[in-house]
């Protein structure tokens, strides 16, 4: 019991000190200052934009690890999952090596289209779409897998096309894992920082989302901080209070 409290206080501990230096008397000014409200809006409106290209291009991606099997799909699903444990930091030198300006694709970009993605509010999108995806690619994929295939394969043989069976047939039964794994992606993407500090600066009104204000912040208004902190746990909060029936729940 001893050692199990001791790491229950390592955890909690911090949480009840933010919580007990918060500046509750003036925590309504203060969330309603300018350049809170945009660091806000760009966070909530960017998460927002990376989870609908996670859907677009990860609930495909975690279909074809589920349902096609081919060889070397081990390799992929390692590759897929490699920005789980990847520094962000490294993640967004490796997004400006591709995308920057001289990039093995981002330098085709700007001289054929005048497209430059680095330090913009785009390349803030795709700093967290690179590390939120994985998170919906393994839990669209487990839904996928604990999903019975015979009903794909009966309505296949009743005519219906496969588009008509992914969208009729497959989506609605991996819906749960769809809507669990869409949340943590773009709770993943509200809090990402590390890429986004890399490829897309911090440039206030820009590029500068809430981690990175906070990290601003502490430097010279910690108050500041701490509030643009309390916004962040009460999001973290409410994303486990919304996947508590599928991890958290007792049997």
């Amino acid at each position: 019991m001893l050692p199990a409290l001791v790491g229950l206080a390592f955890l909690v501990l911090p949480l009840a000190g933010l919580l007990w230096r918060a500046p509750w008397s003036t925590l309504g000014t203060r969330l309603g200052e300018p350049q809170m409200l945009e660091a806000l809006k760009l966070s909530l409106v960017s998460a927002t934009i990376a989870t609908g290209l996670c859907l677009l291009f990860g609930v495909p991606l975690a279909w074809m690890l589920a349902r096609a099997p081919f060889r070397g799909v081990r390799l992929v699903r390692a590759l897929v999952t490699v920005p789980l444990v990847l520094p962000p930091v490294v993640g967004g030198v490796a997004l400006l090596l591709v995308l920057g300006r001289r990039g093995l694709v981002g330098e085709w970009l700007d001289r054929a289209f005048g497209i430059t993605l680095p330090f913009t509010t785009s390349g803030v999108v795709l700093a967290e779409t690179f590390v939120a995806m994985p998170f919906l690619v393994i839990s669209v994929e487990g839904a996928l897998r604990a999903a019975d295939a015979r009903y794909e394969e009966a309505a296949a043989t009743l005519g219906a096309g496969r588009w008509t069976v992914f969208r009729r047939v497959t989506l609605p039964m991996a819906a749960p894992g769809v809507l669990a794994g869409a949340v943590l992606c773009w709770s993943r993407a509200l809090g990402e920082f590390g890429a986004t500090i890399t490829f897309a600066g911090n440039f206030p009104g820009r590029t500068q989302t809430m981690p990175l204000a906070v990290y601003l912040a502490l430097e010279t208004d910690p108050q500041a901080a701490i509030v643009l902190s309390l916004v962040l746990l009460a999001v973290s909060v409410a994303v486990l209070a919304t996947l508590r029936a599928r991890w958290t729940a007792t049997p």
